[in-house]
């Protein structure tokens, strides 16, 4: 069994540039400010990779894909 990955946001850093939201429509919404509204935290299997590279591109790596223990 695979460890359940979770989504968050380091609200400090981020500067709403709505990188993410675009990379990730289907577990992040974004405000009208550009800054991410996380849908779900928990990242479906089949949205692993897409969130990994989310998070990759982030400008200022405000978007963390945690492993839960």
């Amino acid at each position: 069994m695979t460890p359940t990955k979770t989504l968050r946001v380091d609200r400090i850093a981020c500067t709403g540039k709505g990188l993410c939201g675009e990379l990730l429509p289907e577990l992040i919404d974004l405000d009208e400010w550009g800054y991410p509204v996380i849908k779900d935290r928990v990242v479906p299997d089949h949205l692993r990779t897409h969130a990994r590279r989310a998070a990759a591109a982030c400008p200022l790596l405000a978007l963390h894909l945690d492993a839960d223990p």
